[in-house]
């Protein structure tokens, strides 16, 4: 994984970081504008080491200035078990009614807690993320309101979200992700904390593997991933969701909102309600 930073102004946050987010080349993984001490940086994450000087090119057009290839530090990072390490030190999060935690933190359950006990893994989700605990706080509130019985949890990691609306609700769950390991995980995490019955965790790309269709319509829609790929799967998931059904949309930082909002809007969606928690923010819609 390599992390390239470059200087910008505050005025060209916007614009530096949807330029290389959207860029078919270099393709990065994550990108975001960060104040640091007074001054502005971009910083993009990308799988593979990436040419600076198509980078200092793609800003250069963007941006309506100069940007030299030597304005950009590029460093690579070292392999390391990310999610091992954020655990390290850190207490269970409550979102709402749910707890997730460690083994060691068992005990910390409360008496009107959903627990849901999540080890350190190589998938993503463990709720110390503002977008997973996002997702859980819109859970939660959810389902103060509605009894949804027919639920899709999209890219789950860990199968954190999928697990909180099995317990929650004792009715079926479909988990996908395009990553095999994390299919694995979450199976296990679903057998750990009672809830395998529940829990069907399958490998699927998209929203139009066949064990999806074939469980559509869904009343309940969870996807906590990215925005580009929410964005692109707006037509696909107003296509398996129901009249009236409600989506669950996170992984986007703050000011992608509007990206989103204007792609499921289009598609007869409805926002119910924003989350915003440390620089991400979690989307409840409805369909109309």
């Amino acid at each position: 994984m390599f992390v390239l930073r470059v200087p910008i102004a505050k005025a060209e946050a916007d614009t530096a970081t949807d330029a290389v987010l959207w860029a078919l080349w270099p393709e990065t993984t994550a990108a975001a504008a960060l104040e640091i001490d007074g001054a502005w940086r971009l910083e993009a994450y990308y799988p593979e080491e990436p040419d600076t000087v198509r980078v200092a090119e793609l800003l250069s057009v963007a941006l309506a200035r100069d940007i030299e290839s030597n304005e950009i530090v590029l460093d690579q990072l070292a392999p390391r078990d990310w999610v091992t390490s954020s655990l390290e030190g850190l207490p269970p999060v409550g979102a709402g009614r749910f707890l997730v935690h460690g083994r060691h933190d068992r005990d910390r359950v409360g008496p009107h807690r959903i627990g849901i006990e999540i080890e350190a893994g190589l998938a993503f989700g463990t709720g110390h993320h503002g977008t997973t605990k996002g997702c859980l706080i819109a859970i939660d509130r959810i389902l103060k309101h509605s009894r949804p019985v027919n639920m899709l949890d999209v890219g789950t990691g860990t199968g954190v979200l999928a697990i909180a609306l099995a317990r929650a609700t004792r009715q079926p769950v479909l988990a996908t992700d395009i990553d095999r390991e994390a299919v694995s995980v979450s199976r296990a995490n679903a057998r750990a904390n009672q809830a395998a019955s529940f829990v069907d965790a399958v490998l699927a790309d998209g929203v139009t593997a066949p064990a999806i269709r074939a469980r559509a319509p869904f009343d309940l829609v969870v996807a906590n991933i990215l925005a580009n790929p929410l964005t692109a799967m707006a037509t696909g998931i107003a296509r398996i969701t129901a009249p009236g059904s409600l989506l669950v949309l996170s992984g986007l930082l703050t000011w992608q909102g509007r990206q989103v909002i204007a792609a499921y809007r289009n598609r007869g969606f409805a926002v119910r309600e924003r989350i915003a928690l440390d620089g991400w923010l979690t989307l409840i819609l409805q369909r109309r």
